[in-house]
């Protein structure tokens, strides 16, 4: 995408955001406080941070006991909010006469004015944050209970890009549901097509799997599972009995590039196992490429040997096939 063409895209969200969460209002959420002044208390609030060592050493057993915490001063508000200081010392001013804020002397500085809130400011605060809470409730209430991660995930991306830390990875393995398994196919071929060159019968091969897997899949003996990275698919993994009724074949296992990293292949293969063992399997058995290096490596971490390798042409590229067998 050009320039352009985001710049227009992002002024396009920012006037369907601001008009659908009501900031176009004169007051935020129906109170008496605009936008920015309920920032501004939301800020003095939130910015409790515990007594430094040099106050914690002036107050001494108070603040041991009662882990007592210093709050903003003005300035920082103003710097990280990029607010006119004139302006914050008028919203300031303004709450201070409503009896919502006080200021004092900083412990370990004295020339530094800290802000907090009163019992009347946090009480305003609550509710201001819990009108916001509803509305946003109400918001998200609209859309399909499948799609809100995806919401959620697309939210924390944004974050990320506007240069927000990024939040610690949520990492969840589900049972598949209808249309995993297509998308298994999918992903697994683009991935190695991408990463090593394999060509459109990899994914043939990919679909037959797949489809005996729907077709004979019986419960209790067969499963697959569903990595999912912040509420998003990320890779995948088979359990399959073998006709013996003794052994188990793992199969298609894949893991998203952006999503690696996070040990999730690990997790898979180890859900894997542990289902195998569950299910009273003696044994189970893999097939797989000497090109998949990272795969294999976790193979072997979970106690598969090597018994057979074999050299073959297939998906478009000369490939030295191996068998792994692990002993439950």
């Amino acid at each position: 995408m050009d320039t352009d063409g985001l710049v227009a895209d992002v002024r396009r969200f920012n006037r369907l955001y601001t008009r659908t969460i009501g900031l176009l209002e004169e007051t935020l959420t129906r109170s008496a406080f605009t936008l920015t002044e309920a920032r501004v208390l939301f800020e003095i609030g939130h910015r409790g941070s515990p007594v430094s060592a040099k106050a914690n050493g002036e107050l001494g057993f108070l603040a041991d006991t009662f882990h007592l915490e210093v709050g903003p001063a003005a300035s920082e508000i103003a710097e990280d909010l990029r607010l006119d200081p004139a302006y914050l010392t008028r919203i300031l001013k303004k709450f201070a006469g409503a009896g919502l804020t006080e200021a004092r002397a900083d412990p370990a500085d004295g020339r530094r004015r800290i802000l907090s809130l009163t019992g009347a400011g946090a009480a305003a605060l609550a509710k201001l944050q819990a009108a916001a809470d509803e509305d946003i409730t109400r918001l998200v209430s609209a859309f399909p209970g499948e799609r809100q991660p995806e919401l959620g995930n697309a939210l924390h991306i944004m974050m990320e890009f506007l240069g927000e830390t990024a939040r610690p990875p949520c990492i969840a393995l589900r049972p598949h549901r209808v249309g995993d398994i297509g998308w298994v196919v999918q992903r697994q071929a683009r991935l190695y097509a991408e990463e090593y060159g394999w060509n459109i019968e990899f994914e043939a091969l990919l679909a037959e799997i797949g489809a005996a897997f729907i077709r004979n899949c019986q419960p209790g003996l067969d499963f697959c599972w569903i990595a999912e990275l912040n509420g998003q698919p990320v890779g995948a993994v088979f359990l399959v009995h073998e006709d013996d009724g003794r052994s188990a074949k793992l199969r298609m296992l894949h893991v998203e590039k952006a999503a690696r990293g996070h040990g999730i292949g690990a997790r898979l293969v180890e859900e894997c196992v542990e289902q195998a063992r569950r299910c009273g399997y003696r044994r189970m058995v893999l097939w797989t490429n000497d090109v998949l290096v990272a795969a294999r490596k976790l193979y072997e971490r979970a106690g598969f040997r090597l018994v057979e390798e074999n050299r073959h042409h297939s998906f478009g590229k000369d490939l030295v096939g191996q068998t792994w067998e692990l002993a439950l």
